[in-house]
């Protein structure tokens, strides 16, 4: 199964940038002034549409909301280490996102940031052989 996420951001360059900043890769072929498709595995997909791209989906213009608006979603996803889940939010903060709460659990490292758009992301690595259960 594909998996698209699809998210409308105010400037779908400025968004292209940060996306790309955090060694996101761009798929040109889905990809052109209204809208960026960026691949964070295989098969998934995170799709940056222009408002008004967004919002010719659909007829959803209502539900298109600004950076101020709180996310409605967080994007979790795991990442081989520690050190990656802390380079990658590194790279958000640098790219101008915003860094948010760390989380070290005994079975789990999570860290939180958001774009510029105010969209929300968990990277986590699940720590070897530990207990998930409290």
């Amino acid at each position: 199964m594909s998996l698209f996420i699809t998210c409308p951001v105010e400037s779908v360059e400025r968004a292209t940038a940060f996306y790309t900043a955090l060694g996101w890769t761009l798929n040109a072929d889905m990809s052109d002034h209204n809208v960026a498709c960026f691949a964070i595995a295989p098969d998934q997909h995170v799709m940056l549409a222009s408002h008004a791209m967004y919002a010719g989906v659909g007829g959803v213009e209502e539900l298109v909301g600004d950076p101020g608006t709180p996310s409605k979603v967080t994007v979790s996803f795991d990442l081989s280490s520690r050190a990656a889940v802390d380079e990658l939010v590194e790279r958000a903060g640098a790219a101008g996102g915003r860094i948010g709460d760390t989380d070290d659990y005994p079975f789990m490292y999570q860290r939180q940031f958001d774009d510029p758009d105010g969209y929300h992301y968990s990277p986590f690595w699940m720590k070897a052989d530990a207990d998930p259960t409290p």
